[in-house]
């Protein structure tokens, strides 16, 4: 199969694990193998209330099997679907735009930025991943080479309150000095963007008032906030329904993605009436399959198992219950520097020092294949590639989350004692 995938597929692609898994079937928080093994899913944040829910399933083929069509027509679920957004979001957000992407999300929340603020410029945190069409990838700076950016796009550095120790203050500065090196390069600021939670860059939930204190200078500068939601959103954070929430202010716009159709394809862009109202005097919006009845069906169905299963609640006590077990972890295993994250969003920072913080990208692969081999899938991230990503279903339980631990301590005690 990998041979095949290669011939077909190319060499773009990649695969997960030194040994790929070939899946077949998911349940829950569960996934299993062709060979009928199944896997406890740390990794997967798309099938957001669990692989295969029956409520989303059912919710889908019904729709399917009745009809399916684009938002030019009138449809209950299109609307309702909004509605039940903006529910979610203060009242200022109030307008949404269906996409099937959170790529295609974050490149219309840009076009907007654009439009409504007639400047170009965009103010990026480093090491961000934010989608893949040429616009995004351009502002993802995970991905792309640094001499291939635009003289346009400027990076702030990520919030890492682990290695760095700076302050809120310290971190916005840093948008002041972007907006001025725009400035310099006679491009006027459009927009701010930043994923809420930071995950690509480890996870880190940012310092007090820093994602306030970037709105209110963007905003001065003549540009636009911009929160990506597409990784914390839904609830995943326990304590908030919206990542950004964390601070006591509200964007212009926020985007969500692949949570929200537990695997579908469906993305929003969420926006302020006023700002919608002046980008449509410039330019309609439609897009063939965003926002079809079906992908509302799975994205209504999905909102449906969060409240009525009380999943938000379960990734505040649960998360709660995971961070306590691997804090505990620390205290046994110095490879372990912090624990951090909220809810069902877990980062452990691998290291091979605790006191110099040294990254451990060669601990952290062993762990992951090592895991991967004892039934547990998680990935991993950073700049250094030395951070354990934990992003399991919200249906994950304290009974999964005793699993996982006592693989993990097994896992990296193997690996870090000495022979």
């Amino acid at each position: 199969m990998i041979e095949r995938r290669r011939n077909a597929l190319g060499s773009a692609y990649r695969l997960f694990y030194e040994n790929p898994v070939h899946l077949v079937k998911g349940k829950g928080v569960w996934l299993f193998d062709a060979d009928g093994r199944k896997y406890l899913d740390m990794y997967n944040n798309v099938p957001h209330v669990g692989h295969c829910h029956p409520h989303v399933v059912e919710a889908i083929c019904k729709q399917i099997g009745t009809l399916n069509t684009h938002t030019r027509y009138l449809h209950e679920n299109v609307i309702e679907l909004a509605e039940r957004l903006t529910a979610k979001c203060p009242k200022e957000l109030d307008n949404v735009m269906f996409s099937c992407t959170g790529s295609e999300a974050n490149e219309l929340a840009l076009r907007i930025a654009r439009t409504v603020t007639g400047g170009t410029g965009l103010i990026v945190t480093d090491y961000a991943y934010h989608g893949n069409t040429k616009a995004i990838f351009e502002i993802s700076t995970e991905d792309i080479p640094a001499d291939e950016v635009p003289d346009y796009v400027v990076t702030v550095p990520s919030p890492d309150t682990y290695r760095d120790g700076l302050d809120a203050d310290d971190y916005a500065n840093h948008v002041h000095a972007a907006i001025q090196l725009l400035r310099d390069r006679g491009i006027k600021p459009a927009a701010f963007i930043i994923d809420t939670i930071v995950s690509s860059a480890g996870v880190i939930t940012p310092p007090g008032h820093y994602l306030k204190n970037a709105a209110e200078i963007i905003r001065a500068a003549g540009g636009l906030f911009v929160a990506d939601e597409v990784q914390p959103g839904f609830g995943r954070t326990g304590k908030n329904f919206w990542g950004y929430e964390v601070d006591d202010f509200i964007p212009d716009i926020i985007t969500v993605g692949k949570p929200m159709g537990n695997g579908h394809p469906i993305a929003a862009t969420i926006a302020r009436s006023d700002l919608i109202d002046q980008f449509a005097t410039h330019s309609q919006y439609f897009n063939t399959f965003g926002g079809n009845p079906v992908s509302c069906a799975a994205g209504l169905a999905v909102l449906d198992v969060i409240e009525q299963e009380d999943l938000q609640a379960n990734a505040l006590q649960v998360g709660q219950y995971l961070t306590n077990g691997l804090k505990a972890l620390a205290d046994k295993h110095d490879a372990i520097g912090d624990v951090r994250g909220s809810g069902f969003f877990k980062a452990v920072d691998l290291v091979t020092d605790r006191d110099t913080k040294e990254p451990a990208p060669d601990i952290t692969v062993s762990v992951v294949n090592a895991l991967r081999s004892n039934g547990i899938l998680t990935g991993s991230i950073g700049k250094h590639d030395n951070i354990l990503k934990l992003r399991p279903p919200m249906v994950f339980s304290q009974e999964n989350a005793d699993f996982f631990l006592g693989v993990f301590d097994e896992v990296l005690g193997a690996i870090t004692s000495p022979v």
